[in-house]
């Protein structure tokens, strides 16, 4: 079974930076597509970026221009940099995987941006 863990989460005062990493374990199959999505309380989840193997990517538009997304070169990571973070930006974030074997999602790691 795929396994993800995130890292990187925790207090930011707005107007500040974090970096979230996802690292995937276990993949059976090379090549696949990855993100992150959130769920700040009493809110359904919802997409951040994702990002495919070839490198093209999708923001939802509340981050466009704040938030970037990448992947480490062994294709089993990817980051997200979030900046000029809002309080608005609250919420669990949770890696995504898709591949071949189907969706995967980490256990989710805390962003809180308050002053």
């Amino acid at each position: 079974q795929v396994q993800l863990v995130e890292s990187g989460g925790g207090l930011v005062q707005p107007g500040g930076s974090l970096r979230l990493s996802c690292e995937a374990s276990r993949t059976i199959f090379s090549i696949g597509d990855m993100g992150w999505y959130r769920q700040a309380p009493g809110k359904q989840r919802e997409l951040v970026a994702t990002i495919t193997n070839d490198g093209r990517t999708n923001f939802a538009d509340s981050v466009k221009d704040r938030f970037t997304i990448s992947r480490g070169d062994a294709r089993n990571m990817v980051f997200l940099q979030m900046t000029s973070l809002k309080p608005e930006d609250t919420a669990v974030y949770y890696c995504w995987r898709r591949d071949y074997g189907g969706n995967y999602w980490g256990k989710g790691t805390l962003v809180t941006v308050s002053s």
